[in-house]
């Protein structure tokens, strides 16, 4: 990988060079359905038209191939040999006015990075489709790759007779002899062009548009997956939401939709869940659902649908310069997703999820030593591939709902609307971002800038109470403090509510509101002074702010008591998202959270903070609980997860989610046999349908308890031969409690390249099991002695897949955190991305230990 990256500062150097007019890119991929090592690579013919601003000058092109064929600089042939490195070009002697012809072979990738090729084993049918960001369109055709060289595209693509294939531009013509030549597109980055190919199932709409001055816009709109899935695709819901998408940026930004056609790809083997290729958008294919989902599922894949679509105006239409900036697309494609998705869909509860879900992503990226500030210092392309992290989408993405509460709604959108009108086509900078913000707002924004994009960390606000001889408040203040590690304090726009009953069984309600702004370490709230005393006073209600909040004694014993009274989901799913980030701190015992989710889940109406609360509720099992508790924590918590099984509605969705997490926490035989009948049918839930997908969620636990082997695992592929099972197959086996299991999985995953991005995935979730130490444990130093070659030796998808999801997570014990801080130790010179993603998993254990350290007190209370 080494070899493979690139410097800002060399980005920098050649963006002040050149110009880029034109591409011209033919690929044939014809022999992606060849066997044998002819269906390893592809011709790629590149056509580039530039200008240099130096004559005389040298510079490079990018290109990742086996091989170079022919390499033309302005009608004068190269040597391959002596210009090409196996990563790029060197082009010397340049004109003002310059056209550079390369044609290579380019491989088929099997990691989802560059062009992949998948092979479906249900029918032996081949897919294609690219994938690039950050920096592997290289692997297709040969290019200047990074964003602010920006140019005109035409894609041709050759591909087998049949096909149906797709770019960015719309196809011009039919395909005679399997050649597809497709529209020039606007100026867009390399790694935004795209190409999809195979025997796709298609189906097709059109939006129309009539604006206000009359004229009329019309988009036709594809949605495509493969014939496998074609009978569980709902593609008319996929439309739907699109529409709703188009109307709601159509209404707030002033600027039609500019790419053309619209093409929603569902894809197989996806690292990602979406990319925002402008005119087609490519999907992880997993948001067709085989079987029944909760309707947090579809609420998802619409905030996916509506992230995608915010990129093509921030990021596809104006576009960063250089990856520092990667929020000035992923934040506003957040934040805006989700106020789509709120004001747009059916899906009106899209905040709770936020709140719930995006901002704890973002809470935990801000507490690791790797946090950063919103607008990051990317020195290169690995940097910029371990930054599309929780700051970089869901901080910034909450800072942008921060702001749109200081600056106000109007103000916000005008600036977007002057943002597009002004940098259309071009690439931007925070300054250029912050000009028409304060123009369109009156606001000098540089003080905010340095506090909340230009800092990291994240700070804590907790609300300080008095009150006087009649119960009525004296004073109420907001403390705010932050980490000595990231000391900054920051302006906060919060609402505070003070809740309490009505009558000694009711529910929780809000009596008093006041709004304030918090600044310095402590704020007070005068328009609270003479108020009764609430049972809870909850800071930052409605969710206004990004910080951690705390609560005072009385509110949280409040919580302790009577959360599932609180009658407000935004309310109620605050407390549980605050209460998780005090379990997390390690100042509230594993026990005592694990408690609440016991008493107090099973009232919780919002599906998606049901599913997330069954997440933590594990995570605070295995990794924040007192080893010696473990079993018992886990009886007890299965034993409550039955019983609301058996008292959720049947066919519901919080049955369906009772269910899964019931699964996932089965250990006990009499659980495990449960397990076994619903799988057998010996067994039965009312209303609960064990479909396809559930039968595997099923099998993984009885195989990882040695109830079901080998033969039992082909029994359920052969019911379920598709790509999906194959997955799920792989991760069954991996699972299995055996020394030589785990030898074989991991002489796979590590030792070898045959497996595909997908398997390797599923073989190393399925390898490492709670509950499984003993046979785990020595992993932990073969783990630390092969993640330098790993990360020298495969791509970086694949060594960032490895390195985060084999580290020794599974032994959460001071042996692992000094064999993590003795590998850090001794190698200083490693590459850093690869000492980043070392160091956050090393802050993991040790926040676990810290919590586990917390539980095991409790345990000794009186």
């Amino acid at each position: 990988m080494p070899g493979e990256n690139l410097s800002r500062d060399e980005a920098r150097e050649r963006g002040r060079l050149l110009s880029v007019d034109a591409y011209d890119v033919a690929l044939d991929v014809r022999s992606a359905v060849a066997s044998g090592a002819a269906a390893e690579t592809f011709r790629s013919r590149t056509t580039l038209r530039f200008r240099c601003a130096e004559p005389g000058a040298s510079t490079f092109a990018d290109l990742l191939a086996p091989s170079v064929t022919s390499v033309t600089l302005n009608g004068r042939e190269l040597d391959p040999a002596a210009v090409f490195d196996g990563t790029r070009i060197a082009l010397d002697s340049l004109a003002a006015e310059n056209t550079l012809v390369v044609d290579a072979q380019c491989a088929y990738s099997r990691t989802g990075e560059g062009l992949h090729r998948f092979v479906d084993p249900e029918d032996g049918e081949v897919y294609l489709y690219t994938q690039y960001e950050p920096a592997d369109s290289r692997r297709v055709f040969a290019n200047f790759e990074q964003p602010d060289l920006k140019a005109p595209f035409i894609f041709e693509v050759t591909a087998p007779e049949g096909w149906r294939v797709l770019s960015n531009g719309a196809q011009e013509g039919g395909a005679e002899g399997g050649r597809h030549r497709f529209a020039v597109t606007e100026p867009i980055s390399t790694y935004i062009t795209a190409v999809v190919a195979g025997p796709y199932h298609y189906v097709s709409d059109t939006y129309r548009r009539t604006f206000e001055d009359g004229t009329e816009l019309e988009i036709p709109l594809g949605a495509l997956c493969r014939k496998g899935l074609a009978k569980h695709f709902d593609a008319d819901d996929v439309f739907t939401v699109t529409k709703q998408g188009l109307d709601f940026f159509h209404d707030h930004f002033d600027f039609p939709y500019p790419f053309g056609k619209y093409d929603s790809a569902f894809v197989p083997e996806y690292n990602l869940g979406a990319m925002e290729n402008p005119g087609c958008v490519t999907f992880r294919e997993e948001f067709i659902f085989r079987g029944k989902v909760t309707e947090a599922s579809y609420e998802g894949r619409a905030n996916v649908i509506l992230h995608e679509m915010a990129h093509m105006w921030f990021g596809d239409l104006v576009t960063m310069q250089w990856w520092d900036d990667l929020w000035l697309k992923e934040s506003y494609a957040d934040f805006m997703g989700a106020f789509a998705l709120v004001e747009a869909t059916r899906f009106t509860n899209g905040w709770i999820t936020f709140a719930n879900r995006r901002k704890s992503w973002a809470y935990r990226a801000d507490q690791l030593p790797s946090t950063h500030p919103v607008t990051a210092d990317i020195h290169d392309l690995e940097d910029a591939k371990l930054n599309f992290d929780g700051i970089t989408y869901a901080k910034g993405a909450a800072v942008l709902k921060q702001l749109v509460a200081y600056v106000g709604q109007d103000a916000f959108l005008e600036g977007a609307r002057r943002y597009f009108k002004r940098h259309a086509y071009g690439n931007t900078r925070l300054t250029d971002l912050l000009a028409v913000l304060e123009e369109t707002s009156g606001r000098d924004l540089a003080a905010w800038s340095r506090a909340w994009l230009e800092t990291a960390g994240v700070n804590s606000l907790t609300p300080q109470v008095t009150y006087d001889a009649q119960d009525r408040i004296t004073e109420l203040s907001i403390l705010q403090e932050a980490a000595p590690s990231h000391p900054q304090l920051r302006p906060h726009r919060v609402a505070v509510g003070l809740y309490r009953r009505q009558e000694a069984d009711s529910a929780l309600v809000r009596y008093a509101r006041a709004e304030v702004d918090v600044s310095g370490p402590r704020t007070s709230v005068p328009e609270l002074a003479g108020l009764e005393r609430p049972e809870l006073v909850l800071v930052n209600d409605e969710d206004l702010t990004y910080a951690k909040i705390r609560f005072d004694e009385g509110s949280l014993a409040t919580l302790r008591a009577r959360l599932g009274d609180l009658a407000d989901p935004m309310a109620r799913a605050l407390c549980w998202a605050a209460l998780w980030g005090l379990t997390r701190d390690g100042l509230m015992p594993a026990r005592d959270y694990l408690d609440l989710v016991r008493r107090f889940a099973g009232r919780e109406t919002d599906i998606g903070v049901l599913q997330s609360l069954h997440g933590q509720a594990r995570t605070a099992l295995e990794q924040y609980s007192a080893p010696a508790g473990q079993e018992h924590a886990t009886r007890e918590l299965a034993e409550g997860t039955l019983h609301e099984l058996r008292l959720a509605p049947p066919g519901s969705d919080h049955q369906l989610a009772w269910a899964r997490h019931f699964i996932a926490l089965a250990a006990s035989p009499a659980d495990l046999q449960l397990l076994q009948g619903l799988l057998e049918g010996t067994a039965k839930i009312d209303g609960l349908d064990v479909d396809q997908e559930l039968r595997w969620t099923v099998l993984e636990p009885l195989a990882a308890h040695g109830l079901a082997d080998e033969t039992v695992i082909a029994a359920e592929l052969a019911r379920d031969n598709t790509a999906s099972g194959r997955r799920h197959q792989v991760r069954c086996l991996a699972a299995r409690p055996s020394a030589e299991v785990k030898a074989q999985a991991w002489a796979q995953v590590v030792e070898s390249d045959v497996l595909s991005n997908a398997l390797v995935e599923a073989t190393i979730a399925g390898f490492a099991q709670f509950g499984q130490r003993e046979l785990l444990a020595p992993y932990r130093p073969r783990y630390f002695a092969a993640i330098e070659g790993v990360w020298r030796e495969r791509s970086i998808e694949i060594a960032m897949e490895v390195v985060h999801g084999l580290f020794p997570s599974w032994l959460v014990e001071q042996a692992t955190l000094d064999a993590a801080d003795g590998w850090l130790d001794g190698h200083p010179e490693a590459a850093p991305a690869l000492r980043r993603l070392v160091l956050e998993k090393r802050d993991d254990l040790a926040r676990a230990l810290r919590a586990q350290a917390c539980d095991e007190a409790a345990g000794l209370r009186p």
